[in-house]
């Protein structure tokens, strides 16, 4: 447990020794994001589910940071790891491929986590200076879980993302053709019931519209698909992505780019 806890610690302090990079851009991206579309282009958006579309909106970014970021902390720690030569040292280290996924994970779940509550703070801040009043947390213990499973579910992708890439170029690639479609196609910034029928269906494929409504389920009491699909999807997909992560850290190459 002594290296299980060592390696977590190790991948919290290597994103905060990089805070330009992981805590400071993220946030310009989240108030940048707001100011463009939930203030200006808001005010002239009807209301979706009868909340303002700047409310509508926090939610939606909040995880939407959450899970790039997490997604990012992994992978990227791996692919750093992978060119400095570092990652072969942990074949010998006493950690499981239990310890190794977890670690990772949870230290992926710490930096999605602080990006989120970050976006909220900055959304609630716009969200008063437009309304004159706080928007408060409708379900804090259904938001509080969100952020863990969407956190840690991206954490493990990236876990699988990181272990079997090839390159930095790979992990891009995956992001870029992958991760961005499912993240804009799943709920961020319009209602489903918004779209037309067959694009309707085609989104309820997607996990990440469970996770987006889940969360904003928890904000502001409002949701696309029903808490209980959000809550199986989250499950289903964490087990899915362990159980990837524990055959790619197995089967996957530890070896120096």
């Amino acid at each position: 447990m002594i290296a299980f806890y060592t390696l977590l610690r190790k991948e919290v302090k290597r994103f905060l020794k990089v805070m330009m990079q992981t805590i400071v851009t993220p946030f310009m991206s989240s108030f940048l994001y707001l100011l463009v579309f939930g203030v200006s282009l808001g005010s002239k958006v009807d209301n979706l589910h009868q909340v303002p579309y700047l409310a509508f909106l926090i939610p939606g970014l909040m995880m939407m940071s959450l899970m790039n970021n997490a997604f990012q902390n992994s992978s990227s720690s791996i692919a750093v790891s992978k060119f400095s030569g570092d990652l072969e040292d942990l074949r010998v280290a006493p950690l499981t491929p239990h310890h190794l996924l977890l670690s990772m994970g949870l230290g992926a779940v710490v930096r999605g986590a602080v990006v989120a509550i970050i976006t909220y703070i900055v959304g609630i801040i716009f969200y008063y200076l437009q309304f004159q009043e706080i928007l408060t947390v409708k379900h804090p213990l259904i938001l509080i879980y969100f952020i863990l499973a969407g956190g840690f579910l991206f954490g493990l992708l990236g876990v699988c993302a990181g272990f079997w890439a090839r390159s930095i170029e790979h992990i891009a690639a995956f992001s870029n053709f992958i991760l961005l479609p499912l993240l804009y196609l799943g709920g961020v910034f319009v209602s489903i019931e918004s779209l037309p029928e067959w694009a309707q269906k085609f989104s309820q494929l997607n996990p990440v519209l469970y996770l987006i409504n889940g969360l904003r389920f928890g904000v502001l009491s409002v949701s696309d698909v029903s808490l209980e699909n959000s809550l199986l999807v989250s499950l289903l997909g964490i087990l899915i992505m362990y159980l990837l992560g524990l055959l790619a850290i197995k089967k996957a190459s530890f070896n120096r780019w």
